[in-house]
């Protein structure tokens, strides 16, 4: 896996292009100045899939992308989930991680290579994230072996 930073979204808090193989991902973590008067951490996570990141270009009836699959609303979570204990307990500026498919090969499945880039953006992002990156990988039980 290739992690990659400074080239694109410079104007983002954080921004980490992920590699692995010929899947490529884009990460980028932003987040507000001010602080909100809010009791929980707001904390946004998207992550899309496009079509033509696999090629194909949507036609006919539906020409949009419209609005994110199961998979993708899963993905969001499955970012989202270990990243909350990582910013502290006082933190209550706006926060949006966003992780955008580019390019995608069958072999390698992008979920798990965004949930390691949104961990590597937000250790660009500054000072509230604490510096312990989320390393992610998949596991299958196939046939009475993992």
């Amino acid at each position: 896996m290739t992690l990659e930073s400074g080239k694109i979204a410079k104007q983002a808090n954080g921004a980490i292009t992920a590699r692995y193989g010929d899947t490529v991902l884009l990460t980028t973590a932003c987040m507000a100045s001010a602080m909100n008067d809010r009791d929980f951490l707001p904390l946004t996570v998207d992550y899309r899939e496009n079509t033509y990141s696999a090629g194909k270009i949507p036609g006919g009836f539906f020409k949009r992308e419209g609005r994110p699959s199961e998979k993708e609303i899963l993905t969001s979570r499955l970012i989202d989930r270990p990243m909350r204990p990582l910013f502290p307990e006082s933190w209550r500026n706006e926060t949006q991680i966003v992780s955008l498919v580019l390019s995608a090969d069958s072999e390698n499945d992008p979920d798990v290579i965004a949930v390691t880039s949104a961990s590597a953006a937000g250790l660009l992002f500054g000072p509230p994230v604490r510096k312990n990156p989320l390393p992610a990988s998949a596991w299958a039980w196939w046939t009475g072996s993992w």
